[in-house]
C-alpha cells in the first residue's frame, strides 16, 4: 500500500466494510428487538393468567390480597433481570473486546512522520542524489556506510552486491519506510525528509522481486497503480507489458481471480502484473528490485523486454542479483559490506577485474553447470531455450556491442 501511495484508497475501504457491518449490526439489533418483544408478550401472558388464578383465589377466599402482591411482584423480579440478561451481557463483552483493540491500535506510533509544514514533492527531472548516507536497523550492525551516489535524471543505474543485505535497504530508505540515520537522499535537489510521504512515493514506481498481489481480480490488481483508471487505461497498460494476450484467453478475462497472493498465475504472469500495475501509476522514477532474480532464463528474457520498455526516459535505479539483467546499465555500482566499492559501466569494471568480474565469473560457471546438469537430466525444453539466450555472454561480445 505505501509503495502505491493508497493508504486513502485502503482506508475507504475499510470505511465501504465498517458501513456494512454497521447495516449488519442494526439488522440483529431490529432481530433482538422482536425476540424481546415476542418475550415480553410470552412473559406478560403468563404474568396475567397468574394474575388471574390469584384474583379468583381471593374471590374464593383462599388466597389473600398479598398473596396477589407477593405473585406480581416475584413476576416483575424475574422478568426484569431475564429481558435485560442477554442484552446487556453480549453488549458489554463486545465492548470490551473493542476498547482492548482501540487502545493497541491508539499506542502504535508510525516510525516515520512528515514535518510539520511539509510540502509535496516536485520532481520536474527525477535525478536522485545519495549523500555520504548511513543505515542500521539495529545499531549494532551497521547496513549501509557512507554511501554516495547520484542517478542523473533520464539514466539507469544499477546496485549489485555479493550478500544482497544494502541493496534491498536502499530501496526502502527512498521510500522512506525508514529515514536515514546520517546524510541526505535528494531528489531534484529536495531532502525526501522535508516532503510529504504522499508525495514522494506517487513520484517512485517499483517492480518487486516477490510481487504482492491481491485475492481479488487481474484488472483490480493492474488498476491498484492507479485506482482511478479507465478500463481502456488498465488494457493499454497491459499490453504493454505483454499480458493482454494472455489475459484474454481467460475465462473471465480482467475479472479472472489470481488467488491468494497470486497462487492462480505464474511467476513471469506475476511479474507482467507487477508491470502494468506501474507502467499504469505511470511514475517519473522507477525501480526496479530484483524484478527478475526467481525467473527463468526464457521467461526473463521476455519480462527484461518489457522492463526496458518501461524504464525509457525515466530515471531508474536496478537492484540486481543476476548481472546479465544491468549489462547495459549507464553505471553500475558494486556494493560490499554497506559501501560502494565499485562503479563503471560493465566493460570497465570488467577489464578492473575486481569484485565485479569476480562475480560475473561465478554467475558464468553456475550457469553452465545448470546447464550441462539440464542435459543430462534430459529437460531438452529447457536445454532448447536456454540455447537461445545466454544470460551471460562473453565479456568480448558485450565490447562489441
Amino acid at each position: 500500500m505505501k509503495y502505491f501511495g493508497n493508504e486513502n484508497w485502503e482506508a475507504g475501504r475499510f470505511d465501504a466494510s465498517m458501513a456494512k457491518y454497521e447495516r449488519a449490526s442494526i439488522q440483529t439489533y431490529n432481530s433482538l428487538a422482536i425476540l424481546n418483544s415476542g418475550q415480553t408478550l410470552i412473559f406478560t401472558c403468563g404474568m396475567v393468567l397468574a394474575m388471574i388464578f390469584a384474583a379468583r383465589g381471593i374471590a374464593r377466599g383462599t388466597m389473600t390480597v398479598g398473596d396477589f402482591v407477593l405473585i406480581n411482584s416475584v413476576f416483575i423480579q424475574l422478568y426484569q433481570p431475564l429481558n435485560l440478561m442477554g442484552m446487556i451481557y453480549r453488549e458489554l463483552k463486545q465492548a470490551l473486546v473493542d476498547v482492548e483493540a482501540m487502545f493497541f491500535l491508539l499506542g502504535e506510533a508510525p516510525e516515520v512522520k512528515d514535518k510539520p509544514g511539509t510540502k509535496p514533492l516536485a520532481v520536474p527531472k527525477g535525478e536522485i542524489r545519495f549523500e555520504n548516507v548511513s543505515f542500521a536497523y539495529d545499531e549494532a550492525r551497521p547496513i549501509l556506510r557512507g554511501v554516495s551516489f547520484e542517478v542523473p535524471a533520464g539514466h539507469m543505474v544499477a546496485l549489485v552486491e555479493p550478500s544482497g543485505a544494502g541493496k534491498s535497504t536502499i530501496s526502502r530508505l527512498l521510500f522512506r519506510f525508514y529515514d536515514v540515520k546520517s546524510g541526505r537522499i535528494l531528489i531534484d535537489g529536495q531532502d525526501i525528509r522535508n516532503v510529504t510521504q504522499e508525495s514522494l512515493r506517487a513520484a517512485i514506481g517499483i517492480v518487486p522481486q516477490d510481487t504482492v498481489l491481491f485475492n481479488d481480480t487481474i484488472g483490480y490488481n493492474i488498476r491498484y497503480g492507479r485506482v482511478t483508471a479507465t478500463e481502456a487505461e488498465v488494457q493499454e497498460a497491459a499490453k504493454l507489458a505483454q499480458i493482454d494476450g494472455f489475459i484474454k484467453q481467460l475465462p473471465l478475462g480482467y475479472k479472472s481471480l489470481v488467488g491468494e497472493r497470486g497462487l492462480k498465475l505464474s511467476g513471469g504472469e506475476k511479474q507482467r502484473v507487477a508491470i502494468a500495475r506501474t507502467i499504469l501509476k505511470g511514475p517519473p522514477i522507477l525501480m526496479l528490485d530484483e524484478a527478475t532474480s526467481a525467473l527463468d532464463s526464457f521467461t526473463e528474457k521476455e519480462i527484461q523486454t518489457a522492463l526496458d520498455r518501461v524504464a525509457k526516459d525515466r530515471t531508474t535505479l536496478v537492484i540486481a542479483h543476476r548481472l546479465s539483467t544491468v549489462i547495459h546499465a549507464d553505471t553500475i555500482l558494486v556494493m560490499d559490506q554497506g559501501q560502494i566499492v565499485e562503479r563503471g559501466t560493465h566493460v570497465s569494471l570488467m577489464e578492473a577485474g575486481g569484485l565485479y568480474a569476480g562475480l560475473w565469473a561465478r554467475q558464468r560457471e553456475a550457469e553452465e553447470a545448470r546447464r550441462k546438469l539440464a542435459e543430462a537430466v534430459g529437460e531438452g525444453a529447457l536445454t532448447e531455450a536456454d540455447a537461445k539466450l545466454d544470460p551471460l555472454p562473453a565479456p568480448e561480445l558485450i565490447a562489441a556491442q
